[in-house]
């Protein structure tokens, strides 16, 4: 830990670096800066970033920017911090993209849980050991499940509806040349315009879905006959029971109880630290078994409740053929296809990316460069992949993503001379080396706007950082007893960016295909599955954007800073832009809801557009804007599709 610390430390006076708007110039006789801000640069660029002169341009980018880091990728997994990520990431992926497939199994009959493990495995897989984000954990969605079902209710109600896997597989291969055609064209840097605003939005819309299929997963356990009887052993829903309907709901509390009890006590000032750092690491994982065995005790083990179903080892759904010969529909529904195949580019678009800007936001002091376009690339095959095997398509997920990175970070105190120096002060006392004129005015007009962003940028991470100081235990190794409220002052230091922990998850769900563990997948009950919604979704919800602005106007003011920004902004400003965010989630919420839920990807694409043309027409001024809102990840990131808006 001590090795990743001292790594993203800032210059020191004998590195001395200049950074222009395209490439990094080290002073003669000084080495080069390891510091972030120095990592990001990049070579001077002369076209257009939307413009599609050389195709494949900025694929060709991100792997030159991320092959250096390969091999470090794997021997900087040497890290404790890496075990509780695989531990806390797999249980937080496998069972909600079981749970989300659930409806999806019932209603298509297509679907196992052998098709979503053996996903996620493949997706995990691929951009664990090829891509160049592999802190962004992929799997099955709950936008993935919804557009699948939505598709088998169209097409099954067509006198001569095509086979289902076959339809779904041209819609795959459809989206995949799709995802192809955007890498190749740099159409990923339409990201720069990609805002908190619709990533609130979205992440609003995501969490609201958690909770509502944790309350689906409940009401499917009770008899539609209002029997009581206990049923046989089975985990067929139509065999529930009344009493073990509610015993699914009692198992569900306790999972969300005791999960967020876990993690309350490793905010707190109880037990020693390492307790602390302990319940923070594997709160969720150990209340989840423990909800699970509760199951099987007493009167609860009596009532029988529903469990998750499972088929044969390394089997799909029927046990059909793994390889679906989607080649052998029918023409004119390869031309029907298309359609769908647009509205799941669109989702994933919007979906995977958003997970990869979240997973390297501004919160995180990530060293290593990203890769939007060739990671999009990598995304048009695995869903290629997943058409040609007849499973679900993974993607981006969120609040998994996120989450993964959070898991990963290392907290420690800033350095003295971090605090004693600003970035304004060091630029302003630096020497500028021999540059060209045009360097020489681009470095000076950084310099004069320094002071003036500050402020601004200060006020933007203040409010728009994410809940790292109360949701993190600080790491044990930095802090000693009796030192009381320093542990308070604890930052982000570094982040374990490594690609071990995300191949190990997927790996698990590998192992789950096996007939043991596929026999203990079998008893865990579905209210433990809607226990962890409710955990991940409320927990998802406290962090989002939209409720904070909701819950600063219940605060009392005497008990709220003086340098909260939202202080800065009219009242009647933050309930509009509030408004117009509530207007967007709700739309898509409705939409997903009825037969049109096909799509609700369109709606959750246009709070881009209606971020750059609505809202500057609407009565903001620049600076409430800015507070209300503002880049979803730091310039480092985002310089991999041209920089932020």
């Amino acid at each position: 830990m001590t090795n990743e610390t001292s790594r993203t430390g800032t210059p020191s006076a004998q590195e001395k670096t200049v950074s222009t708007s395209d490439r990094t110039v080290t002073a003669p006789g000084n080495s080069v800066s390891r510091s972030p801000s120095a990592t990001l640069c990049r070579n001077e660029r002369t076209l257009p970033s939307w413009a599609p002169t050389f195709i494949g341009r900025g694929i060709v980018r991100d792997i030159r920017a991320r092959a250096p880091h390969y091999l470090s990728d794997w021997t900087d997994a040497w890290n404790y911090r890496v075990v509780p990520a695989i531990v806390l990431i797999f249980f937080a992926n496998v069972l909600p993209g079981i749970a989300f497939s659930l409806d999806l199994i019932e209603t298509t009959q297509q679907y196992g849980v052998s098709e979503v493990l053996l996903s996620s495995f493949m997706a995990a897989f691929i951009f664990s050991i090829f891509g160049a984000q592999p802190l962004c954990i992929a799997g099955v969605t709950g936008p993935i499940t919804v557009l699948n079902k939505t598709i088998f209710d169209i097409i099954e109600r067509q006198p001569d509806a095509p086979n289902y896997l076959q339809f779904v597989g041209w819609v795959y291969l459809w989206g995949a040349i799709l995802h192809w055609i955007t890498a190749a064209l740099n159409w990923c840097n339409f990201l720069r315009y990609v805002t908190l605003f619709s990533c609130d939005t979205f992440g609003f819309y995501v969490s609201w879905v958690y909770l509502q299929y944790g309350v689906q997963v409940i009401t499917r356990q009770f008899p539609s006959d209002g029997s009581s009887t206990p049923p046989s052993p089975s985990a067929d829903p139509s065999n529930a029971s009344l009493d073990g309907a509610f015993v699914g709901i009692i198992l569900a509390l306790l999972m969300t109880v005791t999960s967020f009890l876990f993690r309350t006590l490793s905010q707190s000032a109880y037990f020693h630290r390492h307790v602390r750092r302990f319940f923070a690491d594997y709160g969720m994982p150990i209340s989840l078994v423990a909800s699970s065995a509760m199951a099987y005790w007493g009167r609860f083990n009596a009532a029988n409740p529903t469990t998750l179903p499972t088929g044969h080892a390394f089997m799909p759904a029927g046990d059909r053929p793994w390889l679906v010969r989607f080649w052998e529909l029918d023409g004119k529904w390869v031309g029907i296809a298309f359609p769908f195949g647009f509205a799941l580019w669109v989702l994933f678009f919007f979906d995977h990316n958003v997970s990869s800007l979240m997973a390297q936001g501004t919160e995180f002091p990530l060293r290593k460069p990203p890769g939007f376009h060739y990671d999009f690339f990598l995304l048009g095959v695995t869903t290629f992949i997943a058409g040609l095997l007849g499973i679900p398509a993974p993607n981006g997920l969120i609040p998994q993503a996120p989450i993964h990175t959070m898991s990963l970070l290392v907290m420690g105190h800033p350095k003295k001379s971090d605090l004693e120096r600003g970035s304004s002060n060091y630029h302003e006392t630096s020497p500028l080396p021999d540059l060209n004129w045009d360097e020489k005015r681009a470095v000076s007009g950084k310099l004069h706007t320094a002071n003036d962003d500050t402020t601004m940028s200060r006020t933007r991470s203040r409010l728009h950082a994410p809940r790292t100081d109360e949701m993190l235990e600080p790491d044990p190794t930095q802090s000693r007893d009796g030192e009381g409220d320093a542990r308070r002052h604890e930052v982000p230091v570094a982040v374990v960016e490594q690609r071990v922990s995300n191949l190990a998850q997927g790996s698990l769900c590998l192992v789950l295909l096996t007939g043991p563990f596929l026999h203990v997948l079998n008893l865990i009950p579905r209210g433990v599955l809607a226990g962890l919604f409710w955990y991940m979704g409320v927990d998802a919800l406290q962090g989002n954007g939209i409720t904070r602005k909701i819950l600063y106007f219940f605060r009392d003011k005497a008990l709220t800073p003086m340098d909260e920004p939202l202080r800065r902004v009219r009242k009647s400003r933050i309930i509009l832009f509030v408004a117009v965010q509530l207007i967007g989630f709700g739309a898509t919420m409705a939409i997903t809801q009825t037969i049109a839920a096909i799509g609700f990807p369109i709606i959750i694409f246009l709070l881009v557009p209606v971020r750059m043309w609505l809202i500057p027409r609407l009565p903001f001024t620049e600076d409430e804007l800015a507070i209300l809102d503002g880049p979803t990840a730091s310039p480092f990131t985002m310089e991999s599709v041209g920089g932020s808006m």
